[in-house]
C-alpha cells in the first residue's frame, strides 16, 4: 500500500508542477519555502536545536497555529530546557508562527512527504516526540517516525466532514497509518467517532477540548484594539458603527457589500472592513468595491506604505495577521466562507473580542463551534442577504442587546479554557512511555 500511495504522490507531484511553478513565477508564492520543503534548512537552523528533551510540534498553517501557540507555552512551562521545534506547511502559517510563538526554539517548514526528503530532515531534527496539530497525516512521515523509534501524538485532532468522507472511502490504509500513532486527543466526541470509524482503539483516544480557545483568550489585549486602531484611523470605542467581514471567499463579498448599501440609508456614519479568506484577492475584492460604487476605499498596504486613512468608508484588508486584532472594532461581525459551500471559518476570533457573530450555513467544518455560541444566543445563522441585512441591523441599533449577547460570546471562550495544559499532559505522558516497537519493513 505505501508503494501505491507513492506512485500516485509522485504522479500528482509531476502533475501539479506547472501549477505552482507558475505561481511561483507570477505571484513569488511558495518561493520562500519550497527549499526547506525539499529538505534545504540552513545548518544554523539546526545549530539553534539545543536542549532536552526535543519535541516537534507541526501546525500546518494559521489556524493551526493559533491552536499549537498555547500547547508549546504549555510544554515550555513544564519543560523549561526542552527543545521546541515548531514547523509549518504555509507561508502564511510560519508568519504567524513568528508572531505567536515565541517559547520555540526553532520554527522550520514541514518537508514533503517524499521518502528521501522525510529521511533527511528526520534524521537532522532527531525529535524524541513528533506532535501533528489537528489531522495531518502524512503516511511516509509517520512511518519514518516509527522506524526511528520517534513516538507520534495528534492533538487538538478534528475531521471535517469533507476529510471524513476522503479518509473512509480508503481506511484500509489509514487504519495502518493511524496505528503508527501512539496517542490521540481529539476535539469534540464526534471527532472521536470519525477517527474510531477509520480504525483508531479507543484505548489510544482522548478528548480533550480545543486547546483554540486557550489562545484566543490569552491573545485578547487592550493594546491590541488600540494599536490597530491607529493604524486604520478608526475611534476603538466611537458612535460611528463598524461592519466587519472576515475570512470572505469568492460570492460573499457581493453580499456584503449589498447589505452595507441598505444600512448606510439608516446608518451613514457606517464604516465597512472587508478581510478575504486569501490576501492575494485583494485587488479583486477592492476593484468590486469601486465598482457598487465606493471611490474612498483603502488597502491596509495602502496604510502601510504611509498613505494615512481619513474619510475613506471602505477598508480592504489585504495583508496577514490582522484579522483578530480587528475584530476588536467591529460593531456587527460576519464570518466568510459560511454563504459559500466552504465549511466555514473560524468564529471563536470574533466571540473571544465580546463580538456577537454571523455566519452562513456552511459551517461543517466548526460544528462544535456553531453549537457553542448558538446555544449562548451569541451566534446567529443567516442565510442570505436579507437575513444578513435583518441580523446587522438588529445589532447596531439594540446597543443593550449587542452588548449581553457579546458578554455570553466571551464567557463561552473563557469557560473552555484548559485544553492546552490537557495536551501538554499526553505530550510528556508519551515521552515517559515506552517507545512501541517499529513497523515491519
Amino acid at each position: 500500500m505505501y508503494f501505491l500511495y507513492n506512485v500516485v504522490l509522485a504522479v500528482a507531484a509531476v502533475l501539479a508542477l506547472p501549477y505552482y511553478g507558475l505561481k511561483m513565477a507570477v505571484t513569488g508564492k511558495y518561493r520562500r519555502s519550497l527549499g526547506a520543503k525539499l529538505g534545504r534548512t540552513s545548518p544554523a537552523v539546526y545549530d539553534r536545536m539545543q536542549g532536552t528533551p526535543r519535541i516537534w510540534i507541526h501546525a500546518v498553517s494559521v489556524g493551526e497555529v493559533t491552536a499549537a501557540a498555547p500547547i508549546v507555552a504549555a510544554l515550555r512551562a513544564r519543560l523549561p530546557g526542552a527543545c521546541l521545534v515548531l514547523s509549518t506547511g504555509t507561508e502564511t502559517g510560519r508568519e504567524m508562527a513568528g508572531r505567536l510563538v515565541g517559547e520555540a526554539t526553532a520554527l522550520i517548514y514541514y518537508p514533503l512527504d517524499l521518502p528521501p526528503v522525510v529521511a533527511r530532515v528526520l534524521d537532522r531534527v532527531r525529535p524524541d516526540v513528533f506532535v501533528m496539530t489537528e489531522t495531518e497525516l502524512w503516511p511516509n512521515f509517520i512511518r519514518a517516525c516509527r522506524v526511528r523509534n520517534i513516538k507520534v501524538v495528534m492533538v487538538n485532532g478534528r475531521i471535517s466532514p469533507r476529510s471524513f468522507r476522503r479518509y473512509h472511502r480508503s481506511r484500509f490504509f489509514w487504519k495502518g497509518v493511524l496505528d503508527l500513532v501512539e496517542r490521540v486527543g481529539v476535539i469534540s466526541g464526534t471527532d472521536a467517532d470519525r477517527i474510531r470509524a477509520l480504525g483508531l482503539p479507543s484505548s489510544r483516544l482522548e478528548i480533550l477540548g480545543n486547546a483554540k480557545y486557550d489562545g484566543l483568550a490569552a491573545k485578547v489585549a487592550p493594546h491590541l484594539r488600540e494599536e490597530i486602531s491607529r493604524r486604520l484611523n478608526l475611534p476603538a470605542v466611537s458612535d460611528a458603527p463598524v461592519l466587519v467581514a472576515g475570512s470572505t471567499h469568492d460570492g460573499e463579498e457581493t453580499v456584503v457589500l449589498a447589505v452595507y448599501r441598505r444600512l448606510l440609508r439608516e446608518f451613514p456614519a457606517l464604516k465597512l472592513i472587508l478581510i478575504p479568506r486569501h490576501v492575494e484577492r485583494g485587488p479583486v475584492v477592492r476593484d468590486l468595491v469601486r465598482q457598487y460604487g465606493y471611490e474612498d476605499v483603502i488597502t491596509v498596504k495602502e496604510i502601510t506604505a504611509g498613505r494615512r486613512r481619513e474619510g475613506e468608508r471602505v477598508i480592504v484588508v489585504d495583508v496577514i495577521g490582522e484579522l483578530f486584532k480587528i475584530y476588536s472594532l467591529a460593531t456587527v461581525v460576519f464570518c466568510g466562507g459560511s454563504l459559500v459551500p466552504r465549511g466555514g471559518q473560524n468564529i471563536l476570533e470574533p466571540a473571544a473580542w465580546g463580538k456577537v457573530v454571523c455566519y452562513g450555513p456552511s459551517m461543517e467544518d466548526f460544528r462544535s463551534e456553531r453549537e457553542l455560541l448558538e446555544g449562548a444566543g451569541a451566534g446567529i445563522c443567516v442565510r442570505n442577504e436579507e437575513e444578513l441585512f435583518a441580523a446587522a441591523r438588529m445589532m447596531i441599533s439594540r446597543p443593550d442587546l449587542r452588548v449581553e449577547k457579546g458578554e455570553k460570546a466571551r464567557e463561552v471562550i473563557q469557560a473552555n479554557r484548559g485544553a492546552a495544559e490537557r495536551y501538554a499532559d499526553l505530550i510528556v505522558g508519551a515521552l515517559n512511555a515506552d517507545p512501541a516497537p517499529p513497523p515491519a519493513r
